[in-house]
């Protein structure tokens, strides 16, 4: 019984972590819960139950709500999780994966950070 609890607490932590970013990402993009739903297809109260984490969704549903925010799902091997999380989250600022955005003081305007 331990084991089935411990499964449904760290789902409960993943729904809760996806709808934290579809929240950040929406706040971001200035959407509100009614846009993102629209583009998505889906209705905005199911669109708040998954930003809220209160509610599971299908891969396609999830991919829908992505594109409209302007993100890209993808799906990555449990076993991989973890060299996928270092990668996004380097320990060092000096050590930051070239994709990250930052300001660029000549044009005072977002650009790719280069090395």
């Amino acid at each position: 019984m331990d084991r089935i609890r411990i499964i449904m607490d760290s789902q409960s932590d993943i729904l809760r972590e996806i709808g934290g970013l579809f929240r950040q990402a929406r706040l971001a993009a200035a959407m509100t819960q009614e846009q993102v739903a629209d583009l998505a297809g889906i209705s905005r109260p199911r669109y708040r139950d998954i930003e809220k984490g209160a509610a599971a969704a299908r891969a396609t549903t999830l991919m829908n709500i992505a594109r409209a925010l302007g993100l890209e799902m993808m799906l990555v091997p449990q076993a991989m999780v973890p060299a996928v999380q270092a990668l996004l989250r380097p320990h060092h600022d000096d050590d930051r994966p070239a994709f990250v955005s930052q300001p660029d003081d000549d044009d005072h305007g977002s650009s790719l950070s280069r090395t």
